[in-house]
């Protein structure tokens, strides 16, 4: 929840004047809060910069004060949406049930949900990291078409906190997450505290093919350096 569009139109102007040819080979998804997405929309028409909303509903319309449809995002150009954050599931009481309805209505209506599984601080020191996750997947995928699809792993007790997992788990877990998979081309990316010091070594990573980006995309030097990374 950041930025209004005086703000997000400031970040666009100094960020696009970062972007290097060498990552036309990569592709740069800005998910925005919902009242920037129209005017991003217009600002990214022809740009090689992606637009993504922050969470769909599963109907199309009706009784949902608060919430955005598919027709809604798909309508001014989204390409993409976040659904089953963590902060969504931890303070907005989504469960794998809302999410998997979430995901298929994403798909139902051309976009592309990226998917975010990941534990908490507690369940990791009690060794049940690889369980709740593959639960996650399990209830989170049913009828869901994987050929349109990113997943996003997000240890909950790295996002914010500067404890970032280490690129060698990282690259462990996201393996895992793969192996559990009918498609192993999924992109799988990794989000938690990722940062200009540490996007290199977790790019370098064989199984990680992209990175979730929280407060270090709010500034446009430093989000760039993260698109650059090496």
């Amino acid at each position: 929840m950041y930025k209004t569009q005086a703000e997000a139109k400031e970040f666009l102007q100094g960020f696009t004047v970062h972007l290097k040819e060498s990552t036309e080979q990569r592709e740069v998804v800005l998910c925005t809060p919902f009242t920037a997405l129209d005017f991003m929309s217009k600002s990214l028409h022809g740009s090689l910069i992606r637009l993504g909303a922050q969470n769909i509903h599963w109907e199309k319309e009706g009784a949902y004060t608060g919430e955005i449809s598919g027709p809604m995002l798909k309508e001014i150009g989204v390409t993409y949406v976040i659904v089953g954050h963590s902060e969504r599931r931890q303070y907005f009481g989504e469960t794998d049930e809302t999410v998997n309805l979430r995901l298929k209505a994403a798909q139902e209506y051309g976009l592309i949900p990226i998917l975010c599984v990941g534990e908490t601080k507690e369940q990791r020191d009690a060794g049940e990291t690889e369980s709740h996750i593959f639960s996650q997947l399990a209830k989170g995928l049913v009828g869901v078409d994987q050929q349109k699809l990113v997943i996003a792993y997000e240890p909950i007790w790295a996002i914010g906190t500067g404890d970032t997992c280490d690129a060698v788990e990282a690259n462990r877990v996201i393996g895992l997450i793969r192996n559990k998979l009918t498609n192993p081309l999924v992109t799988i990316q990794y989000g938690g505290s990722v940062k200009p010091n540490n996007v290199d070594e977790i790019m370098a990573q064989p199984e990680i093919d992209g990175a979730l980006v929280g407060g270090a995309s709010l500034t446009p030097d430093s989000f760039a350096r993260l698109v650059n990374y090496q």
